[in-house]
């Protein structure tokens, strides 16, 4: 029995939606608030407005696709769902950028791993950063509002295989472990959340907050690119958009102009400072784009006699912070512990090789685990870090450069996930790095680990968490919008995304982006409400 599509039910009982990519001539959109992006950030301010009273449209680039659409096919859901069709990488092309490009954003995509933002991140903020009023204390509402708002609790079943081997080779090896939340209610535990949830077990922003906005009087303009910001003094005056076709790849020669009376952006870290910049945006103090961070992350593949399925089953259940604060807040760098689910034509990209290597390797998936460690940068002054650029087309890109610290938090983190991997049993190990193959001891692992040259390129990069370009601090010097996500200099404009975010957070970022963006958007709800 199929299961229902409850977006498309709602589209036919009368939702007000806009597709760009199908107007037969220019439009012009009016509204309370306008909202730039439609994931955690968007859509969680959707709700809270549109609950308050307020009109609301929400602007998305990418296109609607629903649960009937999402067919568990890697070539049409990466080039569907996925910025630059999951070809965003940074400037110098060392690192995959995994980010959601539809209605629902990244929040439609993610593998539903939601952790409350650490105590000592939010303390670090507050200390280094000037922020105000998102102390742990301040924040625990939120979370476990939006926890319950989005069915996030603890797996309840038993992990899959892929996840098994963190937590067996954390006991063997006396390390810490915990089973993640998810944010899903009625999961079917298919392994496929990276393509979309056929079932709308995954509580995105597709199938929760946008649709309560839609019902409250809500609209979506979709596959319309936010070209620009309209500046009249110290207030946004509009918003230029431009039709997308259907593939969401090129401008079909349509204008959208938007006007509102309040306007949020929630692009996340790489869209939101680009737009700022595409609309020469008041920078006095040259902070927009600036210390963007993406929680880099690098890979260890391990083989076993059992069947492992990587590609079955809930994708993340069972993590380790062993490691994560291991040296304080601001020590060397640090890392958590996950895995990745392994689709195959992302698990042929991550075992690298060509040819016949390559296809060795695939022959093996089905008894292959493969660990990441997710470094947490943005607490060090000689972490890596990244700025916004735009191309000369006006795209955004990502220069994130490499240093010698967050290289030696890479090599402790092979070390780390070989010696867990052999501990819950592995026959052989590989570092995902171009001159590593699999070695059959844990000794030889730490004589190939300690003697690759690590270097991009070489070594085999990744991220799926893009944060800060906007970070908040009461300071103007510090931070592109104060604590309450206000633009500095821009009376009309919130930010309500990542991007806020003055560092990294040291754990998937989902929840920690629901929570403030809630806070905040209860905030300007009552700001607009007071007419102040």
């Amino acid at each position: 029995m199929p299961v229902p599509d409850s977006f498309k039910e709602g589209l036919a009982s009368g939702w007000k939606t806009y597709n760009g990519s199908r107007l037969e001539q220019d439009l012009t959109l009016e509204a309370d608030v306008a909202i730039i992006g439609s994931g955690a950030g968007g859509g969680t301010t959707a709700e809270i407005l549109s609950q308050a009273g307020f009109k609301v449209l929400l602007i998305e680039e990418g296109p609607l696709k629903t649960s009937s659409d999402f067919k568990m096919q890697e070539p049409e859901a990466y080039g569907e769902l996925y910025q630059e069709g999951m070809g965003r990488m940074s400037k110098d092309g060392a690192i995959t950028i995994m980010q959601g490009r539809a209605v629902g954003g990244t929040t439609l995509v993610n593998w539903t791993s939601s952790f409350r933002t650490p105590d000592g991140t939010l303390q670090h903020w507050a200390d280094e950063y000037g922020v105000k009023g998102h102390g742990v204390a301040e924040m625990a509402p939120w979370f476990a509002r939006m926890e319950e708002r989005l069915g996030v609790a603890p797996w309840a079943l038993p992990p899959n295989a892929n996840n098994e081997v963190i937590r067996r080779g954390c006991d063997k090896l006396g390390l810490h472990w915990k089973v993640i939340p998810r944010n899903v209610r009625g999961c079917w535990n298919l392994g496929y959340c990276g393509m979309g949830c056929p079932t709308n077990a995954k509580q995105s922003m597709l199938v929760t907050t946008i649709p309560q906005a839609l019902n409250h009087g809500g609209e979506l303009l979709y596959l319309a690119r936010a070209q620009r910001l309209l500046l009249s003094g110290d207030q946004v005056s509009g918003i230029e958009c431009v039709g997308m076709d259907e593939r969401c790849v090129q401008p079909n020669g349509r204008k959208i102009l938007v006007k509102a009376k309040h306007y949020v952006l929630a692009g996340g870290g790489i869209n939101s400072p680009a737009l700022l910049m595409r609309s020469a945006a008041p920078d006095p103090h040259q902070r927009t784009g600036q210390r963007t961070f993406l929680h880099v992350v690098n890979f260890s593949a391990a083989l076993f006699d059992e069947v492992i399925n990587p590609f079955y089953g809930a994708p993340q259940s069972i993590y380790s912070d062993h490691f994560q604060w291991d040296d304080g807040i601001s020590g060397r760098m640090s890392y958590k512990l996950e895995v990745p689910p392994l689709q195959p034509a992302i698990t042929a990209t991550l075992l690298g090789r060509f040819g016949v290597d390559n296809a060795l390797r695939m022959e093996q998936l089905p008894h292959t685990n493969v660990m990441l460690a997710l470094m947490r940068d943005g607490f060090h002054p000689d972490s890596a870090v990244g700025k916004v650029e735009l191309r000369g087309d006006g795209s955004p890109v990502l220069d994130y450069q490499m240093t010698d610290y967050t290289w030696d938090g890479i090599r402790r983190a092979y070390h780390t996930m070989a010696e867990i991997q052999f501990a819950a049993g592995a026959k052989a190990v590989l570092p995902l790095h171009a001159d590593a193959d699999y070695v059959p001891t844990l000794a030889k692992a730490r004589e190939l680990i300690d003697n690759l040259s690590l270097e991009i390129y070489r070594t085999r990069l990744g991220c799926a968490h893009v944060m800060g370009g906007c970070g908040m601090s009461e300071d103007p010097k510090l931070g592109v919008t104060d604590s309450l996500g206000r633009h500095h200099q821009l009376r009309n404009l919130s930010i309500h995304d990542g991007s806020l975010f003055p560092t990294s957070i040291g754990a998937n970022p989902q929840l920690s982006i629901y929570g403030l963006t809630a806070q905040l958007a209860s905030q300007l709800a009552e700001r607009l409400a007071g007419g102040k």
